[in-house]
């Protein structure tokens, strides 16, 4: 594959699940010292890949869970940030502005802090009250995320008595980090003729629905607009019809992720929409994979983690053909701001 490293991918995937040991027993102790309700406070894309497990706790859960932009945090907190509440810090570099800002008011605030950082020796990683610390970068980074969150959540609503079977699924998440890989596999060539397709397009609609819009907001926004300097327009799948469908022409380039949950009718209802107005549709699918090992039960938690294995090959193979490495920056830590 192209620019992929097997042995580190693995590496950072299964490091991921480590943070089960943790969750779990602090979950129980946090529940039980008066904690009432979570927060996820990220800043950028990795915020929006925590919502995945938000949407899986206000599902199964009347536990509140919710996400806050940190900026906004500083500014105007929300009701409810106090001593009940714990905060969960993602940040890969663990030095995020933003973030570290805010850690400042929760602490003057007496709110409970748990960082997610790439390095622990780092401003988030040193002055939370808890973290996990699992080193990845850029092309390894989602998967890991969404793994951590999705754990939290399901520590936090197996104490609560609201989720059975936690061991089980931390045993068949065991198997993921090599189902994952065969997943890249058997997308290459696919991500290389779809790379191929779209190098010179300069404009983008992206829709999903349920857990996979995340992943469709996140590509968009983090990997073509940040790293590749294409625009585009993320829009739920369920706002495509208040607005967006009048954008759709001949011509126009239509990326649908599909998922394995009950909002799936969602995505279909789009990509027949669009399929009658543009032939430019691409279709990503998680129930494509094959993900050996895992049940259909765990694999509609999933799906946003397939999309973001196989999206890192599209963009491995558009950042050669296009001649823009995924580094390159104008403004994004170059300049002030």
């Amino acid at each position: 594959m192209l620019h992929f490293d097997r042995d580190r991918f693995l590496r950072i995937q299964s490091h991921a699940l480590c943070i089960a040991e943790q969750a779990r027993p602090l979950m129980r102790r946090l529940l039980a010292d008066g904690v009432e309700r979570l927060f996820f406070m990220g800043t950028g894309g990795v915020q929006l890949l925590t919502l995945p497990a938000i949407e899986i706790a206000q599902r199964l859960s009347t536990f509140p869970v919710s996400a806050q932009f940190p900026a906004q945090v500083v500014l105007d907190p929300p009701a409810g940030l106090d001593s009940r509440a714990l905060v969960v810090l993602p940040s890969l570099s663990g030095t995020t502005r933003e973030s570290v800002e805010l850690l400042a008011v929760l602490k003057a605030r007496g709110v409970r802090s748990f960082s997610l950082t790439g390095h622990q020796d780092t401003p988030l990683g040193r002055g939370a009250e808890y973290n996990f610390s699992n080193f990845a970068e850029d092309d390894t980074s989602c998967e890991s995320f969404y793994l951590q969150t999705l754990i939290i959540v399901l520590a936090l609503l197996a104490e609560r008595g609201e989720f059975d079977g936690l061991d089980a699924v931390l045993r068949e998440l065991g198997q993921l980090p090599q189902a994952l890989v065969e997943a890249k596999q058997a997308f290459e060539p696919d991500a290389a003729r779809l790379a191929a397709e779209i190098r010179d397009e300069r404009y983008h609609i992206f829709t999903g629905a349920g857990s996979v819009w995340p992943q469709a907001h996140y590509y968009g926004m983090c990997i073509l607009e940040e790293m590749q300097w294409i625009r585009t327009r993320p829009v739920h799948a369920a706002d495509f019809f208040h607005g967006t469908l009048e954008l759709i022409e001949p011509g126009v380039s239509v990326f649908v992720f599909k998922g394995e949950d009950r909002l799936r009718p969602l995505c279909e209802r789009v990509e027949n929409f669009v399929r009658r107005y543009t032939e430019r549709v691409h279709v990503l699918d998680s129930a494509a994979a094959a993900l050996p090992g895992i049940s259909p039960q765990l694999r509609e938690l999933l799906s946003p983690i397939v999309l973001a294995t196989q999206l890192e090959r599209l963009s491995a193979h558009l950042a050669v053909l296009r001649k823009h490495p995924l580094t390159t920056r104008r403004y994004y830590k170059r300049v002030e701001y």
